[in-house]
């Protein structure tokens, strides 16, 4: 039996998820959790096959709670389930060591037998996403402005590009006002722009946001 750790901050779509996964008799959903900090400490005090987790969530992002669990189980599989499309995030983190990236468009038949493939120790992604990890293979020498962020630092470009305020994004993140001043100034001097207009249009044109 593959025991299942489903990670969403909407209940729907945990319900959703538990759904999908009733039927195939070798897969079993055993626990559920909300936010980072409560992935984290399920996965501290329980054993799980394969974990679904979603990127954006409240306490610790998806990308960070990958990153952590990674320290302490390096082997154990990740799945990212996310509503973002392949061109925002999968890369990184792929790149942070996750065992598959798709998108909550993804056909039920899909995530199950991504869940199957990743519980052997494989990888799971997309033709496209396979072409987008080669192409930056590639161009590594020649990255975009904003492949040259930080993982930390393209999340708040995003939520920047998206109309938050500094405040709005310190709450968000759990940090503090000035913690994100700071990562606007590096963002911004890394991407030789000045204004966050100009981080708008570039993330809007790079399609980094919906």
């Amino acid at each position: 039996m593959i025991k299942i750790l489903i990670a969403d901050d909407h209940r729907i779509v945990r319900e959703g998820l538990k759904l999908i996964l009733e039927e195939p008799s070798d897969i079993s959903v055993v626990s559920e959790a909300s936010d980072g900090f409560e992935v984290l400490n399920l996965v501290r005090k329980n054993n799980y096959d394969v974990i679904i987790l979603d990127i954006s969530m409240p306490g610790k992002s998806g990308l960070d709670v990958l990153k952590e669990i990674r320290k302490d189980k390096p082997k154990l599989p990740i799945l990212i389930l996310s509503a973002y499309p392949e061109d925002q995030y999968a890369v990184r983190v792929i790149k942070a060591g996750a065992n598959g990236y798709l998108t909550k468009e993804s056909a039920p038949e899909e995530l199950i037998t991504a869940i199957r493939r990743v519980q052997l120790g494989k990888k799971y992604i997309s033709l496209s996403l396979a072409e987008k990890l080669a192409t930056y293979i590639e161009a590594d020498s020649d990255k975009p402005p904003h492949e040259t962020l930080s993982d930390r630092e393209y999340e708040v470009l995003r939520m920047i590009a998206s109309g938050m305020t500094v405040s709005e994004i310190a709450e968000k993140l759990f940090l503090s006002v000035k913690t994100i001043s700071t990562y606007r100034t590096r963002i911004l001097e890394k991407m030789s722009m000045r204004t966050n207009s100009e981080l708008t249009h570039y993330a809007i044109q790079k399609g980094l946001v919906e």
